[in-house]
């Protein structure tokens, strides 16, 4: 099993960073560089229970055109504070299990703390692509989900004051 763990500041409170994730209804559709997402589901008035179908980036050597695609569902919601992810995905079907927690710095600034474990099913794929796979997936995850946070911010904040 792989296990994958970051942390970054951004100028962003906890709230303004909830509403840019959970923010989120049926229907939605968010694309970042390769990275696509649908909300099959949107979950309760929390976001427990969403439901996302992903599209992403793997090696090319997988045989897959370089894609790839998972269903995760999120759970452990707490408000302002955290969530965690549980995911199936493939090629290489596995899983994978994501928690994001979100530490109020004060100042109008927060830190992301994410943690990822990818596992993928297949004994003989685990021995000798796990590990490449994971790098491959995980290796610009701390700077896209950053880069997205500010941009989905930033865009927050310019529509606020153009209303």
């Amino acid at each position: 099993m792989q296990d994958h763990r970051y942390s970054f500041e951004v100028d962003a409170t906890r709230e303004e960073i909830w509403r840019l994730f959970w923010n989120k209804k049926t229907g939605d559709v968010i694309e970042h560089g390769d990275v696509r997402i649908e909300i099959l589901h949107g979950g309760d008035e929390t976001g427990e229970g969403l439901v996302r179908y992903c599209h992403f980036p793997v090696p090319k050597y997988l045989l897959t055109n370089g894609k790839a695609q998972s269903w995760e569902w999120l759970t452990q919601v707490k408000p302002l504070e955290s969530w965690r992810y549980d995911a199936v995905g493939k090629p290489l079907w596995s899983k994978a299990s994501g928690w994001t927690r979100l530490e109020d710095l004060g100042d109008g600034r927060t830190r992301v703390h994410f943690r990822e474990t990818y596992h993928v099913f297949n004994p003989v794929f685990r021995f000798f692509l796990e590990r490449a796979v994971h790098r491959y997936i995980s290796k610009d995850n701390d700077r896209v989900i950053k880069a997205s946070i500010e941009q989905g911010v930033a865009a927050m904040r310019k529509k606020a004051a153009n209303s």
